[in-house]
């Protein structure tokens, strides 16, 4: 039997070399990081527009995360039937349909200011097209992260689902500024406008992914199964057959639970944090941002209003500023990804997912504790270190399952509801003290993925994603 280390990282069984098709399928983890990243920073926009508190405003992350709980097994069920390709298109389509929709959202926005709807009906609206967005993102996550695992040899399948998740975090990054854009848009007058153009970037990702839907149409996605290391698929007695009775894939279920349900909470208030608990802003970095700003157009029209005077005089980030800035953590998130991607080709994943979660639990206390700049730093670290848990986790948690790592990658997906659920109960602690207190409730849950990591080896019975030491024992 010949060494899989010796072969390329997109080396198939057959020889053949399936970087082309990965790349392909890289392209929908740009496509729904960027959706994710502005859906991160819109929470602030309906506190403004709408009166809503942290709390209330986390109903756009509960639709979000809604919509991936709904059709994760429909999703895992359609993929087994149609094949991965199949499977993304239908994913696509779904994606375009809830994008065209923010068009009518907008227009039931617009009749609040007629007072010929309420505000809650307009939020409905605009909660709908994220879901149902969300549940077009399902079919291609689902799809997507088990496809890159095998997309080569097994024992890089880490890297490459992690190299895969680097396109994600690119579209994380881009996915703040063009919200900021658009949900923090003012006119001539300094009266928002986000209300009346939210519904473009939207429109703009529906032609988008039709198009990308074309290119998989005509594509060559071979279908591929993963490797049985558990026998799922043998009749011999005394071999179980579900999945659920492995240890390694349960507990990856529950700890991408509460990674998403951490991440989707830090995510989700990063502006509330940068413009609430960030330290006073000297003057002088206000002038000094706008004398660079002088000598580039497209530089003083982006950096406009960073800043703001807030109601005690002190000036301090301003949404637009705050929104701008989650695109900084993004690119501390990507660093992390391309980076993470070669360390867990060079160390166990299972090690190196369990010290940045450690890493993490420490940098939420650190916030919690509120210590100014060392604080505001913390935060940018935690998207450096939460940057290859959900990949990881995801390729630790169908390790070894064969052809059943699509219902298995249904499941995982499935767990993303945590994002529903974390937000609103941190927005809740931010409301009765403040937004730093709020940090304590991620904590608890990265000390939970630090404990999945550094107990993979004995819930799967193997030493790494090589397979060494798996034995008769699941």
């Amino acid at each position: 039997m010949s060494n899989p280390t010796k072969k390329g990282l997109f080396a198939g069984d057959d020889g053949k070399n399936l970087m082309f098709t990965f790349i392909l399928v890289s392209s929908l983890f740009l496509l729904w990081g960027f959706c994710n990243g502005m859906i991160d920073v819109m929470d602030k926009h309906f506190q403004e527009e709408l009166g809503l508190n942290k709390s209330q405003s986390a109903w756009v992350q509960f639709a979000h995360y809604l919509g991936y709980f709904l059709m994760s097994m429909p999703a895992g069920w359609l993929a087994s039937k149609l094949g991965y390709k199949g499977g993304i298109i239908t994913g696509l389509l779904i994606v375009a349909a809830g994008g065209f929709w923010f068009i009518p959202a907008t227009h039931i926005n617009a009749m609040v200011h007629e007072g010929t709807v309420s505000p809650t009906t307009a939020f409905v609206a605009f909660l709908a097209g994220v879901c149902l967005i969300a549940t077009g993102l399902t079919f291609l996550e689902t799809i997507a992260n088990p496809y890159t695992t095998v997309l080569g040899p097994k024992t890089y399948a880490a890297t490459r689902i992690n190299l895969a998740q680097s396109c994600n975090g690119v579209g994380w990054i881009f996915g703040p500024v063009v919200g900021s854009m658009f949900f923090y848009s003012t006119n001539a007058a300094g009266k928002s406008t986000g209300s009346e153009t939210l519904y473009i970037p939207y429109v703009g990702v529906a032609v988008v992914v039709i198009v990308i839907a074309v290119i998989f149409y005509f594509a060559n996605v071979p279908d591929i199964k993963s490797q049985d290391d558990y026998h799922l698929e043998d009749a011999a007695p005394g071999i179980s057959h579900s999945i659920w009775s492995h240890p390694h894939f349960v507990m990856a279920v529950a700890a991408q639970f509460f990674y998403v349900a951490a991440q989707a909470g830090i995510f989700s208030f990063f502006i509330n944090y940068m413009t609430a608990e960030v330290p006073a802003i000297p003057a002088s970095w206000n002038s000094g941002l706008n004398n660079l700003a002088a000598h580039s157009g497209w530089l003083h029209k982006w950096l406009l209003g960073w800043f703001e005077t807030g109601k005690t005089g002190v000036l301090g980030v301003s949404n637009k500023g705050a929104a701008n800035l989650a695109s900084l953590g993004s690119l501390c998130f990507l660093v992390g990804r391309f980076t993470g991607a070669g360390i867990v080709k060079k160390f166990p994943a299972h090690k190196v997912l369990g010290l940045y979660a450690l890493a993490n639990v420490a940098t939420m206390l650190l916030i919690f504790c509120k210590l100014g700049w060392l604080s505001v730093l913390c935060v940018f670290l935690s998207y450096f270190f939460m940057s290859i848990m959900f990949p990881t986790i995801f390729a630790l948690g169908i390790f070894g399952l064969g052809a059943r790592a699509k219902k298995a990658s249904a499941f995982i997906v499935m767990a993303i509801m945590g994002g529903a659920i974390l937000p609103k109960l941190m927005g809740a602690v931010a409301d009765k003290w403040d937004m730093s207190r709020g940090f304590i409730v991620p904590m608890f849950c990265f000390a939970f993925v630090a404990f999945y990591g550094f107990n993979w080896s004995k819930f799967s019975n193997a030493e790494s994603l090589d397979g060494v030491r798996i034995g008769g024992g699941h």
